[in-house]
């Protein structure tokens, strides 16, 4: 993976911190270093020599003041980077046939969104700069090892001289796991003032695990690895705090043809039209759940939920995390639901929908109707409105346009999956019902915050201006 960037950049050296305290970084230079050429501008006198025409003199002053111009331009490129920023951006790639979505880092490097792996992973070339046993980082990786990769032990490589840090990175759709180490790269993002990117900021030592590059089977073409948004402390987002506030937001966009957005920082955040609309002014906010052990990603408190405002009837205490809880993936491309939920939640689907004509399924759905004189709306085809109820009294409220995914143009089929009857969690929200909304994930205030389909509010996803704004 080639992480360097040929134009200068403002480099930074993220601190890793763990859960509790701030550790220094061991590796890379001093955070916060700053290194940039240093110009130097000199009085230079041209002397015609008697054999040299005026045409000849003229060509050497332009070349000249071309150099200047072009050592003008450069300083002033350094001074942007220098500036302080708040947030960092990057657009969002949908691989639409195998719904994972992909944050571009470096200019176009693709590494694909994870919301639970404990740390990030690329397919490194040789001679990446190892990390040496027994370091703080290594630490917080090895709590994570033996539940990633059950095969994971230092019996696994027997020559490990001097020792460095074993890892277990994880390909998240297929579950293959690999023994490789830990590493220090660099990575590239453009900062924002939340209209447009800016000046490009380089981060030095950003902790990542090497994998092999069989790793990425069931992965989109060409990207290089999985870039890790959890809450683990070699997250990126953890990684990148000691700049910038320790929250992120994506934008996931249902499309394959237009990027969405993902920010890292604080807001505020506009989408087009003109003037822009500050999406971070739309959200509503619930609670992030406190996990233990090794259950990493983000889980929120579901109280029930309703169809048409109708109440599902539910188990008492059926979304409680002693239950496994409800989840959010963007590894998951459709909202995934134990066995005796799901009945009861199509059940009753099915039933504020009945005036629809019913076609036959289409994999992996229950439920596919005709939408052949059904029309449309603004927040997608008018079927019945699915009320998640959330545990502090908000509602994230689904329509047409998250709830139904349509096959033909003739059909579409109610987006809910059954997860079976040992499915790890209640629920697991999944991306496509994320799809052209706005979510905002607060590790500092430890609350998400969301917004119901962008198209209620004439926006979308893929409405960020990402010309840039230097």
């Amino acid at each position: 993976m080639n992480l360097s960037q040929s134009r200068k950049t403002k480099t930074i050296s993220p601190t890793f911190e763990a859960p509790n305290h701030r550790i220094p970084t061991p590796m890379p230079p001093d955070s916060g270093s700053f290194s940039a050429p240093m110009a130097e501008l000199r009085r230079v006198t041209i002397t015609a020599p008697a054999d040299v025409d005026i045409e000849t003199l003229s060509l050497q002053m332009a070349q000249y003041l071309l150099q200047v111009l072009v050592l003008i331009a450069s300083l002033a490129s350094v001074v942007s980077s220098a500036q302080s920023f708040d947030a960092l951006v990057s657009p969002i790639t949908k691989d639409s046939h195998l719904s994972l979505y992909s944050i571009a880092v470096n200019g176009s490097e693709e590494l694909v969104i994870d919301l639970s792996l404990p740390y990030s992973w690329v397919v490194c070339k040789n001679g990446a700069p190892l990390v040496l046993c027994h370091s703080t980082p290594c630490s917080a990786v090895e709590s994570y090892n033996q539940s990633l990769c059950s095969s994971h032990s230092d019996a696994n490589v027997k020559s490990n001289v001097p020792c460095t840090c074993l890892t277990a990175p994880v390909n998240p759709i297929t579950k293959e796991c690999a023994v490789s180490r830990l590493t220090t790269t660099s990575l590239a993002l453009s900062s924002t003032d939340g209209h447009n990117p800016l000046a490009t900021v380089n981060f030095a030592g950003v902790y990542v695990s090497c994998a092999p590059r069989t790793l990425l089977r069931s992965l989109p073409q060409g990207v290089s690895g999985v870039a890790s948004l959890s809450p683990a402390p070699l997250s990126l987002p953890s990684q990148f705090s000691n700049k910038i506030i320790k929250q992120f937001g994506i934008c996931l966009p249902s499309t394959s043809t237009a990027s969405g957005v993902a920010f890292v920082g604080k807001g505020p955040f506009y989408l087009l039209p003109p003037p822009g609309r500050d999406v971070t002014s739309l959200l509503s906010f619930t609670p992030l759940l406190n996990t233990t052990g090794s259950n990493l990603g983000y889980y929120i408190g579901l109280a029930g939920i309703a169809i048409n405002q109708e109440a599902v009837t539910f188990p008492k205490g059926a979304f409680d995390l002693g239950h496994g809880g409800v989840k959010l993936s963007t590894t998951i491309p459709y909202t995934t639901l134990r066995s005796q939920l799901y009945l009861a939640f199509l059940k009753q689907f099915s039933k504020a929908t009945s005036g629809i004509p019913r076609v036959k399924k289409v994999k992996p759905f229950d439920l596919c109707l005709n939408t052949t004189t059904l029309g449309s709306t603004r927040v997608g085809l008018p079927v019945a409105s699915i009320d998640l109820e959330l545990s502090n009294g908000k509602n994230w409220t689904i329509f047409g346009a998250n709830s139904m995914k349509q096959v033909t143009d003739e059909v579409a089929c109610l987006a809910f999956v059954d997860g079976g009857v040992r499915a790890e969690q209640a629920v697991v929200i999944g991306s496509f019902q994320m799809e052209n909304s706005f979510l905002l994930f607060d590790l500092v205030g430890s609350r998400l915050g969301f917004t119901d389909t962008l198209f209620g509010s004439q926006t979308t996803c893929a409405n960020f201006n990402f010309t840039s704004g230097v």
